[in-house]
């Protein structure tokens, strides 16, 4: 029985300039995005399957946990910040040790029919599935983070960290799932620090360029009880985990009625003390 799949991700070609990408109609005409992509195909394990051994936020950069919500709608806003904003800072505590835990925000994404878009943004419907991989910090947009959630009181701040906790919301997910990258199989080489233009701000994350050593994986038919949570970034030095590359595939074996997939991925700052 086989436990891999083939499916193409969006990588970054090599590219001597700086790049950017416009969430909105760019000015004067500039074209959304000034560097090239190349779709790749990469064999994707089933993370399910795996019998080494547990997974680990600072070996792989991921894991699942069984982490049912006592939210009924996860598309009211409202009670997303009342109900499951305290929810995931409360997981994120236990699984990493942290002394304190920031949500900062959140965003609901719906499948869109077709290839995963770059970024999964479509102007004036919700974002669908993100297909470019990338990780959503640099060390510059994760220190202007903790700076904006601290207000500036960062002197005692010794060691901090930000994570992704990623939930389906509806169905399991069998037609756009998220893979992750094993954080030891991408070098600092690889990530290449990028400007998003945002109609009232300007973001800066990393892209990847290929590197037929990623390790890539999965875990089929997410169910809305699971969380899967992947490091952004860790200020530690040395061999932890500081990112995880990560986008959405097609899967080539979803069934051809398979609902759209819809989850909510929470973005949370973590404190630790005595590191």
């Amino acid at each position: 029985m086989t436990h891999t799949t083939t499916a193409a991700l969006e990588y970054l070609r090599p590219t001597p300039e700086r790049p950017h990408t416009y969430m909105y109609p760019p000015p004067d005409g500039q074209p959304w995005e000034n560097a090239s992509y190349h779709r790749v195909p990469v064999t994707i394990r089933d993370a399910r399957a795996d019998t080494a051994g547990p997974l680990s936020l600072d070996r792989e950069g991921y894991l699942l946990r069984h982490a049912p919500s006592t939210v009924r709608d996860f598309t009211d806003k409202e009670e997303v910040i009342r109900r499951y904003y305290p929810e995931v800072a409360e997981l994120a505590l236990a699984l990493t040790g942290a002394s304190e835990a920031f949500v900062f925000d959140h965003l609901l994404r719906k499948r869109m029919p077709g290839t995963p878009q770059a970024f999964g943004r479509i102007e004036g419907q919700r974002p669908g599935a993100a297909g470019r991989v990338h990780c959503d910090f640099t060390p510059a947009s994760a220190r202007r983070r903790l700076e904006l959630e601290l207000r500036g009181d960062t002197e005692h701040v010794q060691r901090y960290s930000i994570i992704n906790l990623w939930r389906s919301i509806r169905h399991p997910v069998l037609d756009a799932p998220l893979a992750v990258c094993d954080a030891r199989s991408a070098t600092p080489a690889d990530l290449v620090a990028s400007d998003i233009f945002y109609p009232e701000r300007n973001g800066e994350i990393y892209q990847a360029v290929h590197n037929s050593d990623h390790a890539w994986s999965y875990f089929p038919a997410m169910t809305r009880d699971e969380v899967l949570v992947f490091k952004q970034f860790d200020s530690a030095p040395g061999p932890l985990a500081r990112y995880t590359p990560h986008a959405a595939f097609e899967h080539p074996d979803a069934p051809v009625d398979a609902p759209p997939r819809e989850s909510i991925e929470i973005r949370c700052l973590l404190i630790y003390k005595g590191r």
